[in-house]
């Protein structure tokens, strides 16, 4: 399993890139390993302004679901939207063509909350 040293990590196992004040979110290697195989994302708020820790969409495997959080308030401004044709990109490259989505931050502070690569390490007995 790898995880980028430069990318914050949350308890829900996504992950975060922040560039300026956008942030673009997906889930670790140590989550789509666990899911299995992928077989479709849902998420349907596009253009909304969501709060930290609140729903933003769905990931789906072949034997479960699995809730998906918003790591830090903000507008989702973009979906990836390769992922519908393509969900199994989540397995394949789960920190380069399986992002998700594009968060437009509206509290930087907020970042402060989010795990660095050895928090989450410890987090899954790493």
């Amino acid at each position: 399993m790898t995880f980028p040293e430069e990318l914050k990590y949350t308890k829900d196992h996504e992950w975060v890139k922040i560039e300026g004040d956008v942030a673009t979110v997906g889930i670790t290697d140590f989550a789509q390993g666990e899911l299995g195989d992928i077989v479709y994302v849902e998420i349907e708020t596009e253009g909304e302004t969501i709060d930290q820790t609140e729903l933003f969409g769905t990931i789906e495997a072949v034997k479960t679901v699995s809730d998906l959080f918003m790591p830090l308030s903000g507008e989702v401004s973009e979906f990836n939207a390769e992922l519908e044709d393509s969900p199994e990109l989540v397995n394949s490259d789960p920190y380069g063509k399986g992002w998700m989505i594009k968060i437009a931050v509206s509290n930087l502070d907020e970042m402060s909350e989010l795990l660095s690569v050895e928090e989450y390490k410890e987090l899954i007995g790493q």
